[in-house]
């Protein structure tokens, strides 16, 4: 309506490519998992408007691993601009998906996020 992306949307996007990254990287169907990752915390920090409707594109790394946590940060961009238009920060916590009690982060996820890790500028 604005002709802008509303903030909501950036979380949408955060949210839909983490979700199909570790799906596509691992195979793992978190609907089915024993174990799943839910976000404890989010943020977005906005430095440039993004016009609707435009090509986006988002990059993640890891910022932290823990041994039941991760931290991703995520940049948005508009495609054709070396300039980041947002920044995400999400933190992911692993619980057992029929208890709900805190769980280690599944080995599987874990190896992601260390290849992630080691491929990752230093």
């Amino acid at each position: 309506m604005f002709g802008h992306l509303n903030n909501a949307v950036y979380y949408e996007l955060f949210d839909s490519v983490l979700n199909a990254w570790v799906v596509r990287e691992t195979g793992v169907d978190e609907a089915h998992a024993p174990v799943i990752g839910v976000v404890a915390e989010s943020s977005c920090r906005f430095y440039a408007e993004v016009a609707y409707p435009s090509e986006v594109e988002v990059g993640v790394r890891v910022a932290r691993l823990g041994s039941r946590s991760v931290v991703f940060e995520l940049g948005l961009y508009v495609v054709g601009s070396p300039q980041i238009a947002a920044h995400g920060r999400w933190a992911q916590v692993y619980i057992d998906a029929e208890t709900r009690a805190s769980a280690p982060i599944p080995a599987v996820m874990r190896a992601l996020c260390e290849r992630t890790l080691d491929a990752q500028p230093g």
